[in-house]
């Protein structure tokens, strides 16, 4: 007599969870307007001049490119924190390959290849060795970022002889007044939306996320999918990591540096929770366009720059405590 009911009790909660996996990005893009409106109101001359915008677009793709392939992993039930170091490894390849006279193209594949490797090293670390994905991906964190130091001892590597060239132009170049890169972060987010929500992989690492012991029962192959939620983590990072460096026209030993905080807290006001199961790219997308207004707004408004980490642990921080309500309707 109690099956129907259990039944239609089940079927409430599916759809609970439904709608509010969809309401993440809403909660994200309301976060923007609210974010913007009291910039325009704040300081109107600067926020209602389109300048403004377009120096926020320079370097909104390098938190997209990271940001995204977070989506996945935090999904999947697992966190690196080593795609700082991984964007500064592959920006430091794509500059010695340029610097030895390679073409930049050579350049961008070895830099891809370069974030293959260490999601790979990722991935084998933490299905194979056992070893907890913080403490592993940390540990990464520091020895690339070792190995970077004392490879370069410090030195940055020019990049300016492929500045004006077709292959510059068409990553980092001008469509009138918007930077082009844009056009690449939203590509990168879409492919990433489409592999997210209507390949299997993204099914795979929902169900993954959700429950590992169930999805190996289906016969989904869980260590291989984590493994490639951290390929794909390695990719986005290295890719920044060359979209960096050609921006700047120089590699630093430092590239990556700083992005930490800024990633992490994009994710998690963009409503992907911890925990896995649960995630949304679109939120992503929309939560690095909150985390890329955030520093702009609060020197243009006149606090100084020391309060924007204050602003980006906050939004962490409150952003976790909404998230534990969707852990009743994980799906």
């Amino acid at each position: 007599m109690n099956k129907p009911a259990i039944k239609n009790n089940s079927a409430i909660s599916f759809l609970v969870g439904v709608i509010k996996a969809n309401m993440m990005p809403v909660r994200a893009a309301v976060f923007f307007i609210i974010l913007m409106t009291v910039y325009i109101i704040a300081k109107p001359d600067v926020f209602l001049d389109f300048r403004i915008y377009t120096a926020v677009f320079v370097s909104l793709p390098t938190i997209v490119f990271m940001a995204i392939p977070l989506v996945f992993i935090i999904t999947s039930g697992e966190i690196d924190l080593s795609f700082p170091s991984i964007m500064g490894m592959g920006a430091w390849v794509f500059a010695l390959s340029v610097a030895a006279g390679l073409s930049p193209v050579i350049g961008l594949i070895a830099a891809l290849l370069t974030g293959v490797a260490c999601g790979i090293a990722n991935g084998l670390l933490v299905t194979k060795v056992g070893i907890s994905a913080l403490i592993s991906t940390l540990g990464m964190n520091f020895l690339l970022r070792g190995i970077i130091h004392v490879g370069t001892q410090g030195y940055g590597i020019s990049v300016v002889q492929v500045t004006g060239t077709p292959f510059s132009n068409v990553l980092v170049g001008r469509l009138g007044g918007l930077p082009i890169q844009v056009i690449w972060a939203l590509l990168f987010a879409f492919i990433g939306w489409l592999l997210y929500s209507r390949h299997r992989f993204g099914v795979h690492i929902r169900c993954v996320g959700d429950n590992p012991d169930s999805s190996r029962e289906m016969g989904i192959r869980v260590d291989q999918i984590k493994t490639l939620a951290f390929v794909c983590v390695g990719i986005g990072a290295s890719l920044a990591g060359v979209f960096s460096t050609l921006i700047l026209k120089t590699f630093y030993p430092t590239t990556g540096e700083g992005y930490l905080l800024l990633v992490l807290a994009s994710i998690f006001i963009g409503g992907t929770p911890t925990g896995g199961g649960i995630g949304t790219i679109l939120g992503g997308f929309i939560g690095a366009m909150d985390i890329a207004f955030i520093e702009t707004g609060i020197i243009a408004i006149g606090f100084t720059g020391f309060w924007t980490q204050v602003f980006y642990g906050a939004i962490i921080i409150l952003s976790l405590i909404t998230h534990r309500g969707y852990r009743r309707f994980k799906y």
